[in-house]
């Protein structure tokens, strides 16, 4: 019988340089698709995966980040004076329980696995997930993460979110070296990051969803340096199949959007803009506005 999964890591610590000047004033986390941020999509998906404890890794600056999800005593009593009771329901869905969110630091960016690393006092004994707030996941039925968890508790071991992607594009990702499969569970035997052009063993990549064992964190007490010079998640998670543990890839049921990129970014404000249908109908007469003159005009 495997362990609940109910903590889960937000690594935050980001700079956020690909959006600048935006991120200069304000966390790249708390940019908006639509009228939510990032962040919210992150909680909103790990609440439906039964998460409790919600552990940010941060850096300098990102004081507002952790303002969101703080109560807003003024907002709330202007919008009761005013009647807005609907818009109150949807600030009131941001708050979040006292001691359900901790916070550390991140003094040195040295990586995603040093990230995870630094929440481990946190995370003690216990499987947890992690969740990287830039790849925005939409499922029409259950989350992403609530997916894995289900699967995870038939698997146990450890578990990474996958999905196929381009030849050309597999030296951007952790790639998956797949032993077997079943139905959505790919079994792994080995995993390598950010493999040379050419050198990959499948086009099957990691993408921001994990499901961890704490074994995973002891790898990464070794502090080996991977690709690019920082010390790699993925690298700690191979290490654990070759220690003889289980790691599965889970192809997800589900739209992953990359918003850590200005074009995912974009993309996902219009697909998100789309499934309101407050905005469907007039966003849908401008794009094809667009899409009509840039045809005209080749």
């Amino acid at each position: 019988m495997t362990n609940k999964v109910t903590k889960a890591i937000f690594p935050v610590a980001g700079l956020g340089t690909r959006f600048l000047p935006a991120t200069k004033s304000i966390p790249k986390e708390i940019m908006t698709l639509v009228d939510r941020p990032l962040i919210q999509y992150a909680i909103d998906e790990a609440r439906a995966a039964g998460i409790e404890e919600f552990i940010f890794v941060t850096s300098r600056g990102k004081g507002s980040l952790e303002d969101y999800f703080d109560r807003a005593p003024i907002l709330e009593e202007d919008l009761k004076a005013k009647g807005k009771d609907e818009l109150l329901d949807i600030l009131n869905a941001t708050n979040m329980p006292s001691g359900a969110i901790a916070y550390v630091r991140q003094a040195k960016a040295l990586g995603l696995g040093h990230a995870i690393y630094c929440a481990s006092r946190l995370v003690g004994d216990e499987p947890f997930a992690v969740i990287l707030p830039d790849d925005v996941i939409a499922s029409e039925g259950k989350s992403c993460l609530q997916q894995m968890v289900e699967a995870y508790e038939e698997t146990g071991g450890s578990m990474v979110a996958c999905m196929e992607v381009p030849e050309n594009k597999a030296s951007a990702y952790g790639i998956l070296d797949v032993d077997s499969e079943e139905g959505r569970l790919a079994k792994v035997k080995a995993m390598v990051e950010k493999p040379a052009p050419g050198t990959q063993p499948s086009n099957l990549a990691v993408i921001g969803r994990y499901i961890l064992t704490p074994d995973v964190l002891k790898n990464l007490g070794g502090f080996k340096k991977g690709a690019g010079g920082e010390i790699q998640l993925t690298d700690a998670i191979a290490d654990e199949i070759t220690q003889g543990r289980n790691v599965h890839g889970y192809r997800f049921d589900g739209t992953r959007y990359d918003c850590g990129s200005k074009a995912g970014y974009l993309q996902a404000t219009v697909a998100f803009g789309l499934e309101r249908p407050e905005l469907r109908d007039e966003l849908m007469v401008f794009l094809q506005d667009v899409v009509g003159v840039k045809m005209a005009a080749e």
